[in-house]
């Protein structure tokens, strides 16, 4: 799906994050190109969400540089749409579907936001691209939690980004939404050729879309395509422990994942405890 000779949209040279004097990976390089789909995996606490704070802008690296469209990585960035992990809205919130939508595409102006018929416009098409559209009007805190993860899509899409950074964006969807939150994603870097770095805890949902994986595992990392990354000898060494890439039907399951040593509570939201199913 990726245009091979056109310029990365993402450059990452020789990064490394040490984090409460451990470190978490270094010498990191890692060219994303337009529509490349990269799958990022490993246990909690490797630094796959601390990897993409670096990107945005939110931690600084210990060594190394990241840019993003040729340019070093700022807060704020319109060319990175981000989609964080599904949390329920309290269903009090205030706020309409289209409005939570709309923050997206004014909530970065100074002063209160003025409603200009550009802005509807934007905001009816994003809706239709997310498939929100039947419950554009209805209050966001009694929506389900796929049709919210759809509006947050929305948000990041506000500025078309070229490059987007999924973080968990499956966990806690059942499998129709999983497939209908993938296949939005998936439609962006096809459609409007944005890159996609995505981290999750199970490659299964994504693995038809993947290009790329990158495992990051006790401080150490490897890439290359699924199957050249998830292979039981491939992991085995990153780990330095046996570990089994088993499949069943179409689906992969990693077996005998090692604890790990450093576990941090705000970095990745799912453990690795002896058999993880990753991919």
């Amino acid at each position: 799906m990726s245009d091979v000779n056109a310029a990365p949209v993402l450059d990452i040279s020789g990064a490394a994050l040490v984090r409460d004097g451990n470190e978490l990976w270094s010498g990191l390089d890692l060219a994303v190109r337009p529509g490349e789909f990269i799958a990022v995996l490993g246990p909690s606490g490797s630094g796959k969400t601390t990897l993409l704070r670096a990107i945005l802008g939110l931690q600084a690296l210990s060594a190394g540089t990241v840019t993003v469209a040729g340019r070093p990585v700022r807060r704020g960035n319109p060319e990175i749409g981000y989609i964080a992990q599904t949390r329920p809205l309290p269903p009090d919130t205030n706020l309409r579907a289209r409005d939570l939508v709309e923050l997206g595409v004014n909530g970065t102006r100074f002063g209160l936001p003025l409603r200009r018929k550009s802005d509807r416009e934007r905001v009816d098409q994003l809706l239709h691209d997310v498939g929100a559209e039947a419950f554009a009007e209805r209050p966001v805190g009694l929506l389900s939690g796929g049709e919210q993860q759809r509006l947050r899509i929305g948000q990041a899409l506000a500025d078309e980004p070229a490059l987007l950074l999924c973080d968990e964006p499956l966990s806690s969807l059942d499998l129709a939404n999983q497939q209908a939150v993938t296949a939005i994603i998936d439609r962006q870097r096809r459609e409007r050729g944005a890159a996609v770095l995505f981290v999750t805890h199970d490659i299964n949902p994504i693995l038809g879309m993947v290009d790329r994986v990158l495992y990051i595992a006790g401080g150490r990392f490897t890439l290359g395509t699924p199957d050249e990354v998830l292979q039981t000898s491939v992991l085995t060494e990153l780990y330095g422990a046996p570990v089994y890439v088993l499949r069943a039907g179409d689906r992969l399951v990693v077996v005998g994942v090692p604890d790990t040593d450093h576990h941090h509570p705000h970095d990745d939201g799912h453990g690795a405890h002896g058999g993880e199913v990753v991919a």
